[in-house]
């Protein structure tokens, strides 16, 4: 799942096709960081500790997305507990960047999301809503800021600042980027003014095709006593959404999309 393709693992941490043998620029490496991906169909496990080492709250989660350069739309649904399942969020964001939605609770109320809502966590976890759908990779700024090893990878950073017409809640991203299998396995995301806000680690990489997918990832929020796992279990590509999947209408249905149960592997 790509931060932001990741997922929401697509959305967070990124992932493409094998590394070319010269090295790339810091604008074309974003660029190939930021390749169209697409519809996709994504189950995930999310584990929220707090604080690290006590009880987890374990959520089962189903992310249908729409994602373009540009342009997203993503839907998050709460499958597991039994009391929060029907929960929702769905958020949009425009080609200017600017983020919209809504959020449904586990009783069925629908209502928009406010920018206050869109910046504060998603489902209580480490993660804002914001992070569901934002590509910084596709930012105007980009520039890479030297080399240092994570997992005993020698790494590419890459630093990723908003433009004109770039709305974000960051100011700027810092991402550690494996130059073999073009993955991050590791994003830092500052405020504007400075303060860093949360770190994205991937813990597990898996290969797909002619990709490289971020399978695990583990979020901190800055000055905060908790972190939050994500193990992403399924995804499919190439789904088929109806039009009402990807609206605030359809945040109250639960049903894997019809395309996703007839590619599921056997």
């Amino acid at each position: 799942m790509k931060p932001h393709r990741y997922l929401m693992l697509l959305c967070l941490a990124g992932s493409l096709q094998a590394a070319e043998s010269e090295p790339l620029s810091a604008k074309d490496l974003a660029a190939r960081l930021s390749e169209e991906d697409g519809n996709s169909y994504v189950r995930l496990r999310m584990e929220i500790q707090q604080p690290p080492g006590t009880k987890k709250e374990t959520l089962q989660i189903q992310i249908k997305q729409r994602r373009a350069r540009n342009s997203a739309v993503a839907v998050y649904q709460v499958l597991w507990p039994k009391e929060r399942k029907g929960e929702g969020i769905l958020v949009r964001q425009s080609a200017g960047g600017s983020l919209s939605g809504a959020i449904r609770t586990a009783d069925g109320k629908v209502q928009t999301l406010t920018g206050g809502q869109i910046a504060g966590p998603l489902f209580g976890s480490d993660l804002s809503i914001a992070d569901t759908v934002e590509n910084f990779f596709a930012w105007k700024n980009q520039k890479l800021d030297g080399t240092e090893v994570v997992d005993n990878v020698t790494c590419q950073i890459l630093e990723s600042k908003p433009g004109a017409g770039d709305s974000s809640i960051y100011g700027r991203v810092r991402s550690w980027i494996d130059p073999r299998r073009l993955v991050p396995l590791r994003v830092e995301k500052y405020l504007p003014s400075g303060q860093l806000a949360r770190r994205v680690e991937t813990t597990r990489v898996v290969p797909q095709g002619k990709r490289n997918l971020p399978a695990n990832l583990t979020v901190r929020k800055s000055k905060s006593d908790s972190l939050t796992d994500l193990d992403g279990s399924r995804l499919l590509r190439g789904i088929t959404f109806s039009e009402q999947e990807l609206t605030p209408e359809g945040l109250g249905d639960l049903s894997a999309p019809q395309s996703a149960a007839v590619n599921a592997p056997q």
